[in-house]
């Protein structure tokens, strides 16, 4: 589909609906065009979110274990999030299960899942197939915190007991960041933290006097978009700033699935966006000793903050501190 033909209408509508955030009332997609308008613009855009958390996962040297050879999207959508997994890792995957409330979008789903990977087996979740209690393999979860009802929540939480691993990508907003915080400490004991966090100790955003804080992170978007003309036009009507895409999420592993054991790294994951101020820069970081407001001094570590001013790529460091004074460090 090209941008001539989106059916903004649909777009809007979405949108509108999306932006609200309340629990789903049921099915809301109405037609295939509709689908295709919305995978061709927004779901491109959670894309980006889900290559920058799989480019973080491959700096930490993760892939899903040996053992979980199927994909299993859960709310898929349009699909758009189990595409990006199996186009980083399909050639050890051998089926992908798609779930969604809308038949319609399961169907779409699958439909651009068999195209895009012809070898791949390709189905849609049954009524059986949810309430069992054998292994799924990689559960994939995108953008669905804020329209799951407490029984989606919870068909959710039944999937993750039943999965080698989970890759889950949420708006960076703070009330859902905070709600994954709180998923992930709840998966904590039979699941070891791969990423964002550096380290498997409680989510240091819950703690008491850190209520303003949450978890999130930025995605550029595709090399060429911002040159778009297609793309910036359909910015300007959206009212969507194009130049990063603000996300939160959280991947595990289970225990004994396969993967090496956690290590105290000493590494930290800067929080959010570095605020430029004289004569440097301040930042958060989460480590294993929690949160901390950091400062940079330019001259202190003058590579290292051109380093954090320009890298697109996720920020996982090892810096030298004094207190909350950054000397030095390396890029993970």
């Amino acid at each position: 589909m090209s941008f001539a033909e989106l059916d903004w209408p649909a777009l809007e509508r979405l949108r509108e609906r999306f932006l609200e955030g309340a629990p789903s009332r049921g099915p809301y997609w109405t037609s295939p065009s509709e689908l295709e308008s919305y995978d061709r613009t927004y779901g491109e855009r959670i894309g980006w979110k889900w290559d920058q958390v799989l480019r973080e996962l491959e700096l930490r040297r993760w892939q899903p274990p040996p053992r979980a050879r199927a994909v299993f999207d859960f709310g898929c959508g349009s699909g758009v999030a189990s595409r990006r997994v199996l186009a980083r890792w399909g050639a050890q995957l051998e089926s992908l299960v798609l779930w969604d409330h809308s038949p319609l979008a399961a169907e779409f789903a699958a439909a651009r899942a068999s195209r895009e990977f012809p070898s791949l087996r390709v189905e849609r979740a049954t009524a059986e197939a949810l309430a069992a209690d054998s292994g799924i393999g990689l559960l994939v979860v995108s953008h669905v915190l804020n329209e799951l009802d407490a029984r989606g929540l919870d068909l959710a939480r039944r999937l993750a007991a039943r999965a080698d691993a989970l890759v889950w990508v949420e708006p960076g907003t703070h009330a859902d960041s905070r709600r994954l915080g709180e998923l992930r400490d709840e998966l904590r004991g039979s699941f070891r933290v791969v990423a964002p966090c550096t380290h498997t100790q409680p989510c240091p955003m819950l703690a008491a006097g850190n209520e303003r804080h949450w978890c999130h992170f930025f995605a550029p978007p595709a090399p060429g978009t911002l040159a778009d003309s297609d793309w910036v036009r359909f910015g300007q009507r959206a009212g969507i700033d194009l130049r990063s895409a603000p996300y939160a999420f959280v991947a595990l592993e289970r225990a004994g699935a396969g993967g090496p054991p956690p290590a105290d790294t000493g590494l930290a994951r800067v929080i959010g966006r570095i605020e430029e101020q004289k004569p440097g820069a301040r930042l958060t970081s989460c480590d294993a000793a929690g949160l901390a407001r950091l400062e940079l001094h330019k001259r202190a570590a003058p590579a290292l903050y051109k380093e954090l001013e320009r890298s697109r790529e996720p920020r996982v460091y090892r810096f030298r501190r004094e207190g909350n004074r950054i000397l030095g460090g390396e890029p993970a």
